[in-house]
């Protein structure tokens, strides 16, 4: 069996630590390398060589055990749980961008999202008291390796450090009358996780089924085959005039099926569960409040 290496920040006896995860628990580079870098951000700006000393760990860990530590003692946080920028993208998949009765974009719509925004799996999305038009968007993302200005899409895709899962949490009234930044950065409004999978082991980023379930309801199907712009696409669109730096995160659209173009719209209430699936990625679920 194929096991893929994922990447994870999480919070055990107090302290936060990165480590992968593991059929047997969870690599913590803590232990098992504490040379390592102690933030996903850092062991990612320490370059090439870091990245593959982790894998290495990881993979002897597979075998011998060492360095690894009972999933049930540890609390996922966001693989990068404060990105230094998030970019998202608008209307990136056709029939979402038919659902809003919009044109096709020209070029990719980018907007930033606020880093404070970030949780990880588990963790709560609250609902705030000056919107009652709270949405899902399930998403892949993708966490930039390297610093990245310039890039030609030829060479976008080696940039790229791996790929998580992003429910892009938006208020729709808000996004009406202020725009996305502010409707897409209210507290808790970033879920992310629970784990980066490196690019390497990522054979297509282009042919992922991506699933969103409220409350065990299947609400969005898509694949990322349908994606307007791809990978490649938004990188180099993004890093002509703005640089890139590691653990920067680009969050590329949702499929059809929001809320708030159902009939009748479905708005997030109190009590729900929002799944995103992303095969080969992961699963990323947060309880609403």
């Amino acid at each position: 069996m194929t096991i893929n290496m994922r990447l994870v920040t999480f919070q055990r006896e107090g302290e936060v630590h990165i480590g992968a995860l593991s059929p047997r628990g969870i690599v913590d580079f803590h232990i098992a390398a504490p040379a390592l870098p102690s933030t996903l951000i850092g062991l990612l700006a320490a370059g090439e060589r870091a990245l593959r000393t982790a894998k290495a760990i990881w993979a002897r860990a597979l075998d011998d055990g060492v360095g690894i530590v009972p999933a049930e003692s540890v609390e996922l946080l966001a693989p990068v749980p404060r990105p230094g920028k998030i970019f998202g993208i608008a209307l990136n998949y056709r029939e979402h961008a038919n659902e809003t009765g919009r044109p096709l974009p020209q070029a990719p719509l980018i907007f930033s999202k606020a880093v404070t925004a970030v949780i990880g799996p588990g963790a709560a999305i609250e609902l705030p008291a000056v919107s009652e038009q709270i949405d899902y968007e399930g998403e892949l993302a993708l966490v930039i390796g390297r610093r990245a200005r310039h890039v030609r899409r030829e060479q976008a895709l080696s940039y790229v450090a791996g790929y998580t899962v992003m429910n892009d949490v938006t208020a729709r009234d808000y996004q009406t009358r202020s725009g996305n930044c502010m409707a897409k950065s209210f507290d808790t409004f970033a879920p992310m996780g629970p784990a980066v999978v490196t690019a390497d082991e990522v054979a297509d980023p282009h042919r992922l089924e991506l699933r969103t379930f409220v409350s065990g309801e299947e609400v969005q199907h898509g694949n990322t085959s349908q994606l307007i712009f791809d990978v490649p696409t938004l990188i180099e669109y993004i890093s002509a005039p703005i640089t890139l730096e590691p653990g920067d995160v680009i969050t590329t659209g949702t499929p059809s099926g929001v809320g708030a173009r159902r009939p009748p719209p479905r708005f997030l209430r109190s009590g729900d569960t929002v799944r995103v699936e992303i095969d080969g990625i992961g699963i990323l679920e947060n309880p609403v409040k």
